[in-house]
């Protein structure tokens, strides 16, 4: 099974880099927005140091939705889908492949960007530190929701913008706990705290999104 999974991370990987255009917006969005705002506020300093969590935070967020309707659709418009269905695999360790692979491609690149992101914004090294921790905790949460919400609305008109809208509020939670931790640091309290609930919320995730997926995904082949 391990065997299985591997081999799906590797197929969705050698996809995205086939369709590199659709990767390179998630990424031209994030940058495009994290950076916009140091322009339009200002040179204030303090006041880019209090935006800058919640900017990037907000930035990789939005850039993460984009990517959220891909993840399935191709699979189910070539009836991929359907043999994963009907795969001796279960299908709960398929869609932990497809989401491993689908945050390496989108995810993690958002958190390699994020420190060179938050120098415009001047951030003080230890906020920093703190800032790419909660990016790389709370990432891979936004992708195992965000996943449920492109496989409830699979085949569906208009799917992108239900999904946003089903998901968002599920996503309040980590783009809180994200945005804290780095506002803690930087304001010289500690955001262990903080990080410790990212990473529940992170196992919590883990534990149930894909079961929650596979069922969405069943309902949607139907």
């Amino acid at each position: 099974m391990l065997d299985v999974v591997r081999i799906m991370v590797r197929r969705d990987l050698l996809l995205a880099v086939r369709r590199r255009a659709e990767v390179a917006n998630v990424l031209l969005f994030f940058i495009i927005v994290a950076s916009l705002f140091p322009l339009g506020v200002g040179p204030e300093v303090n006041l880019l140091r209090s935006i800058a969590p919640g900017v990037i935070w907000v930035a990789a967020l939005l850039a993460s939705l984009l990517g959220l309707g891909r993840m399935f659709a191709a699979d189910y418009a070539d009836g991929t889908l359907e043999q994963m269905l009907l795969a001796c695999t279960p299908l709960g360790l398929i869609v932990v492949a497809k989401v491993v692979a689908h945050w390496l491609v989108t995810g993690l690149p958002l958190v390699v960007l994020a420190p060179v992101l938050a120098l415009q914004f001047d951030l003080p090294g230890d906020a920093l530190l703190v800032l790419v921790a909660s990016l790389m905790l709370g990432t891979p949460s936004l992708t195992l929701i965000g996943a449920i919400g492109a496989a409830l609305t699979l085949g569906v008109r208009g799917s992108s913008v239900l999904t946003a809208l089903l998901v968002l509020p599920l996503y309040v939670p980590v783009l809180i706990l994200g945005t804290t931790a780095a506002d803690a640091a930087a304001g010289g309290v500690g955001a262990q705290a903080h990080l410790l609930l990212l990473a529940a919320f992170l196992v919590f995730a883990a534990a149930f999104a894909p079961l929650a997926i596979s069922a969405a995904l069943r309902i949607s082949a139907e």
